[in-house]
C-alpha cells in the first residue's frame, strides 16, 4: 500500500510538471550557432552497459554528425525517466522496458536506437552468503539489491525470482543505487544478494567479496535466465520528439551507430583507453576488465530484434504491476523504430 500511494504522488507529480513545460521538447530543440543542441540523460555514465555513450562524445561522432550533445549522469532509469517526461532532456539511454512500463501509464515514449539485445546486468551474491545461495531459489527470504524501485533491476529481479515461483512477497527489495552505493550495501549486510553491472561486478568478484549467481552480459545467460533475448540499452526519446524532429534524432542515431560499428572492430584494450580515465579509479586492468566481460552485450548495428522486444513484454506482462493489467493493449510497434537505424546503416556503409 504504501508502494502504491508514492507512486500514486510521483504520478501527479510528473503530470503537474508536464503542464508547467508545456511539453517543451516536443515543440523546439535549442539551436547554438545552427547546432541543435540535445541533452541525453544516462542511468549511470560509468557503467559499461552505457558505454557507448561517452564513447561516441570521445570518438567525435557528434561533431561529425553536425550536432552538440550534453550528456547527463543519473543512477536510476526510473529517475532518468521523468526528467525525460518533464522536458528537462530530449533524450534518455537507459533500458527499453521503460517504454513499455510508460505506455501502460498512457505515455509514448519510443527506442530510436537499440544498444544490446541483452541486459548486462549480473546477480551477484555477497561473500557473508554464499554458502547459502547457490540458486536463484535460494533468494527466498533475502533482502536483494535493486536500483531503486520501478527501475529495470528491479523489473529483472522479478523476473528471475517469478521463474522459481516467487513474488515479492517472498523477498525484500533494497534500493542500493550502484557502484560504490551498491558495493557498500553488500560489504555491510544491507543486502544478501543484488543486480548490477560492470565495472561493479569485475571489482566485486576480484575482491572476492561476491560471487556471481546469474549472468546476462551475453545471449546464452540471458536466454537461460529469462527464456529469451532482452533488449536493454537504448536511446528512447518522447515521441512527440520524434515524429517533430526527425532530421535532428538522425544525427543522433546516425552517431551512436557509428559507435557500435566502431566497437565491433577494436579490442577491449582500445576502447578502454578513449575512456574517461575516473571510470577506471578501481585501476586500469580492472577497468579493462570489466569492457572485456561485457563488451559482447552490443549489437554492432543498432536494430532492435522482434523477437527481443515481445519477449520483455512478456515478462513486464507477469511481473509489472503497471503492465500486467494492460499487457493486452499495449503495441510494440509504439515502443521502438528501425528507421533512422536503417537510414544510418545504408549511408554509412
Amino acid at each position: 500500500m504504501r508502494y502504491t500511494k508514492h507512486f500514486a504522488i510521483a504520478l501527479v507529480a510528473v503530470a503537474a510538471l508536464l503542464l508547467a513545460t508545456g511539453c517543451r521538447d516536443s515543440r523546439t530543440i535549442p539551436m547554438a550557432g545552427g547546432r541543435p543542441q540535445i541533452t541525453i540523460m544516462v542511468g549511470g555514465l560509468e557503467k559499461v552497459i552505457y558505454l557507448p555513450a561517452m564513447l561516441t562524445e570521445k570518438l567525435g561522432f557528434f561533431e561529425q554528425n553536425d550536432i552538440d550533445v550534453k550528456l547527463m549522469g543519473e543512477q536510476s532509469g526510473a529517475t532518468a525517466e521523468t526528467t525525460l517526461l518533464t522536458g528537462d532532456v530530449q533524450g534518455v539511454i537507459g533500458f527499453y522496458d521503460h517504454t513499455i512500463d510508460l505506455q501502460a501509464k498512457d505515455q509514448c515514449i519510443k527506442s530510436v536506437v537499440q544498444f544490446s539485445d541483452v541486459p548486462g546486468e549480473v546477480e551477484l551474491v555477497s561473500k557473508a552468503d554464499a554458502a547459502q545461495i547457490k540458486s536463484v531459489r535460494d533468494l527466498r527470504g533475502k533482502n536483494l539489491g535493486v536500483t531503486s524501485l520501478g527501475s529495470s533491476t528491479d523489473f529483472l529481479t522479478q523476473a528471475l525470482t517469478g521463474q522459481e515461483g516467487m513474488s515479492t512477497a517472498d523477498y525484500n527489495r533494497v534500493k542500493v543505487g550502484a557502484g560504490q552505493t551498491f558495493i557498500a550495501g553488500m560489504n555491510h549486510n544491507g543486502i544478501d544478494a543484488g543486480m548490477t553491472t560492470d565495472p561493479t561486478v569485475a571489482q566485486m568478484v576480484k575482491s572476492g567479496d561476491a560471487s556471481i549467481l546469474v549472468d546476462m552480459r551475453n545471449e546464452a545467460g540471458t536466454r537461460a535466465a529469462l527464456g529469451g533475448l532482452y533488449p536493454a540499452t537504448s536511446l528512447y526519446m518522447r515521441c512527440e520528439t520524434v515524429e517533430s524532429h526527425p532530421d535532428i534524432v538522425q544525427k543522433v542515431v546516425t552517431s551512436f551507430v557509428q559507435t557500435l560499428r566502431w566497437i565491433k572492430r577494436h579490442s577491449p584494450e582500445e576502447i578502454a583507453a578513449k575512456m574517461p580515465p575516473q571510470y577506471a579509479n578501481a585501476g586500469k586492468d580492472l577497468y579493462v576488465r570489466s569492457v572485456r566481460d561485457s563488451i559482447g552485450m552490443f549489437n554492432g548495428d543498432g536494430l532492435m530484434k522482434a523477437e527481443g522486444a515481445q519477449n520483455v513484454l512478456t515478462i513486464l506482462g507477469k511481473y509489472s504491476r503497471n503492465v500486467a493489467p494492460v499487457k493486452d493493449r499495449i503495441r510494440l510497434a509504439d515502443t521502438y523504430t528501425t528507421r533512422f537505424v536503417e537510414e544510418a546503416l545504408r549511408t554509412n556503409q
